[in-house]
Formats: structure tokens, sequence, C-alpha cells
């Protein structure tokens, strides 16, 4: 690994960039985990379990292309004036935006059954598994090579997850004000609605990644001819024996089971138990809130206490309020909103650091088996974080299934259902929260001082394989 000389400094236009990519990740990844179960459900007559069935089959198909794109990152060679990730954007930034489109199809639902599960099936892995696997593990290998700075790649996070919330929010507030329309007093989905919505969003996603092409640099070169000597046996050989690694996959599944579920099921809360779709867009703008605070204070706090550590206590915050949630089951809609908002304050923090806690896994790789590995690493973070997805998807199709919910029934849902909604929406999260802590406190392994620990050592380590390869030039 070597800073490249004669390149720009790190600054506010990397940040921007970086900004962008997730901005552009999110405007299909939002979308897919907000709508796309509902969708299929309520417009395409598809029943919640096999939606869940087929997300689910889909993570296993990303168990291979997630590693491969991984590898294929490892082994590329560097473009000169461009870099080893950022060629991949601009290659793949169309398709991913096609893919998305096509699973919105509302003109089909006239067809079979099995015709639209068919669809659902192929449109679904084309996107998830395929080319947004080609798009997003470039884009989230690439931070390690836009600064080697431990402050530097702590930005990175915080804008990439800023770039999140902003397109979440985007989605959030448009969706549920679009999309949906009141007929004879009750919220009903539009397919043709959610069609055009998904359109606007896919071209959308292609400004973003060329924005975020446009805007970073690499400056920090890795040889591709050393990361291609390791084995893909090697690469999960490594993984499997990388507590930081495993430990952090572990994280992310837990992470992510809270954050999409309460993000599926505000599609049926709001518009079903409380018959008040536009509430959540406004639960959507307060969320924003929440999160430009936790923007704004994860930094100091991680350099004061350490990442890993105050993840722990904003997690237990937010557990404690979803148990809060459940025991009050208010009444008004905008106490929810309120007590939601708390929530997404403190999913909020870690959510600024985990991009971040990723290089300081990839540090740690780099350490236990003296060869750098972003790519390999990275994705095999991206799976666990797609399992993650397909895991809340199953297990919110299952539940929704269990309590007896019927598609398409609007108001039609018995009490008996519309109770077993907010449980879900707010028992499954806490769980999710209570478990995230505990992973990160009593498992993951790179708190402060290690983390102080590695990142000299790493300095030193480079600084010595710069001057041999000096010497010896």
């Amino acid at each position: 690994m070597a800073q490249e000389s004669g390149t720009r400094p790190f600054g506010l236009r990397d940040k921007l960039g970086y900004f962008f990519g997730d901005f552009g990740n999110d405007f299909t990844f939002i979308l897919s985990t907000v709508i796309l179960r509902k969708f299929y459900t309520d417009v395409m007559g598809i029943s919640a379990g096999a939606v869940g069935a087929i997300m689910m089959i889909a993570r296993f198909v990303d168990a291979f292309t997630d590693v491969t794109m991984g590898r294929i990152c490892d082994a590329s060679p560097t473009v000169p004036g461009v870099g080893k990730f950022k060629p991949w954007l601009r290659r793949m930034c169309i398709p991913v935006a096609v893919a998305s489109f096509l699973m919105y199809q509302s003109a089909l639902a006239g067809f079979s059954y099995g015709v639209k599960v068919a669809y659902l099936f192929v449109t679904y892995i084309l996107w998830s598994s395929v080319f947004y696997t080609a798009v997003n593990i470039p884009y989230g290998s690439m931070a390690s090579s836009i600064s080697a700075e431990p402050g530097d790649r702590q930005s990175l996070s915080t804008f990439r997850s800023m770039g999140a919330m902003l397109a979440s929010t985007v989605i959030g507030v448009v969706l549920p004000l679009v999309a949906y329309q009141k007929v004879d007093g009750t919220e009903v989905l539009i397919g043709p609605r959610v069609t055009a919505v998904a359109g606007v969003f896919s071209v959308l996603a292609v400004v973003c990644y060329l924005l975020c092409y446009a805007l970073t640099t690499e400056r920090v070169t890795h040889e591709a001819q050393e990361r291609a000597r390791v084995t893909a046996g090697q690469m999960i050989h490594n993984a499997l024996h990388n507590r930081a690694l495993i430990s952090m996959i572990a994280a992310s599944v837990v992470m992510l089971l809270s954050q999409l579920t309460m993000q599926n099921m505000a599609g049926y809360v709001y518009p079903e138990y409380y018959n008040n779709a536009a509430a959540q867009s406004a639960s959507t703008l307060l969320m924003m809130g929440g999160m430009i605070i936790a923007a704004l204070t994860a930094k100091p706090l991680s350099e004061r206490f350490g990442k890993a550590e105050i993840s722990v206590w904003a997690n237990l915050f937010a557990a404690a309020v979803s148990i809060l949630t459940y025991v009050l089951r208010p009444a008004s809609v905008w106490v929810y909103v309120a007590l939601q908002t708390l929530n997404w304050l403190g999913l909020g923090v870690f959510s600024m650091v985990t991009w971040a806690l990723v290089t300081d896994v990839i540090d740690y790789a780099e350490i236990k088996n003296g060869v750098r590995e972003d790519g390999s690493v990275y994705a095999l973070y991206s799976f666990a974080r797609k399992l993650g997805q397909a895991v809340s998807a199953g297990l919110t199709g299952a539940l929704l299934s269990l309590i007896g919910y019927v598609p398409g029934a609007g108001g039609g849902q018995t009490p008996q259902v519309l109770s077993g909604i907010f449980a879900i929406s707010t028992l499954v999260p806490a769980v999710g929260f209570l478990l995230l802590a505990g992973v990160l406190w009593f498992w993951y392994p790179l708190h402060k001082r290690q983390v102080e620990e590695n990142v000299a050592l790493l300095r030193k380590k480079h600084a010595d394989d710069a001057r041999q390869k000096e010497s010896e030039s």
C-alpha cells in the first residue's frame, strides 16, 4: 500500500463524493426495503411469505456473487488517473438502476400468479445479487483507497451514512404522499404510482453514482499482484479465524434486523394500524433530525470513548425506547412518531460509525494475515448486510403471515392482526438492538485501545515497507 504523490489533499470534495455514492445506493436499496414487499402483496397479489422466501434465496446467491466481486476488485489493476475501484461505479450505475426499475412493473399485475413470482425472482436476483453487488462492493472498498488516515475514514463513514439518511428521507417522505390514495376512507397503494416513483429514483441513482465518480480521488494504491496470490480458500480461512470480522458480520445482521424491520413495518403501521400514511412522511423528516444529531456527535464521542463503546450505549437506549413503545401502545400516531424518532437517534450513532468500524476490521485483517484484502473483507461484510436484509424480510413476511395479515385488505384487517402489526414493529427491533449491544461489547475485539494500537503498528509497518522498497530501487 502506498500514498500517491501529486494528488490533491483529502478534503470536503471527497466527503461529498462519498456521500453521493450511498445516496445513489439507497435510491434502490432503501426503496426495496420500504415498499417492495407491500407492492408485491397488495398490488401484484403475491403472499408475503413468498416474497420473503425469494429474498432469502437471493442471499444464497449473494454468498457467491459478493465474494466473487470482492476477489475481482482485489485482483484488478489500478486504472491510471482513476483508481482501482472507481471504474466500477461508471460501468454498473445504469444496469443497477434499470434492474431496480424493472422490479416495480404494475402493468404485470394481471398476469398469472406463477408468472409474477418468476418475474420477481429474476428481476430481484438481477438487481440485488448481480448489479447492486457489482457497484456496491467497489464503492465500499474504495474508502481505504481515498485515505489511509483513521480520522478521514471516520469522516467518510459519517458522510456515507448521511447520504443513506438523505435517500431514506426522500423516499420516506415522497413515497407515502405519492403512492397512496384514500379509497372509501382507507389508504390504498396505487401500483402505477409506485412504478413511476421507481423510475424517477433510478434516474437519480445514476446521477448520484456519477457525482461520486467525479468528486472522489483514490490516492492510496494497492498492488493487485500481491492480492491475486491469495486463494479463495485462504481468504475463507482468514475470515473464519478473524474474530473482528465474524463479530462485525453478526453485528450487521442484527442491526439490519432492527433497522429494516422498522422501515418495512412503517408501510403497515402508519396506513393500516393508524390509518395515516401522511404521518409516515412526517416521521421520516423527524428521523432525519435524529440522524443529524447522531452525525454531529458521533465523531467527537468516538474519539473520546471509542466507536464500539458509544454504539453499545446507543443501542441499549434504542432497545429501551422500543420496549416502552410496545408497553405504552400510544393511541396517538404522533406519540408513536416521537418515540420512533428516539429510536432512530439511537440507531443513528451506530450507523455513523459502522463504515469506520469496517476499515478497522480491514486493518486488523492486514495485521493478522500480512496482506491487504479490502475488496474481499468488504465483500464478506456486504454479504452479511444482505443476509441481514433477507433475515428481516423473511422474518417480517413470516410474522405477517402468522398473525393472519390479508394482502390488499386495507381497512379490512381484524383488530388481532392490527395488534400483531404493532407488536412486530416494536418488539423485533428491540430484540435486534439488545443483540447488537451484546455483540459489540462481549464479542467484537476492536475497542478504542486496540484500534489505536493497530493504527500505530500499521503506520510503522507501512513506513518500513516504503523504506525497504526505496532501498531496493
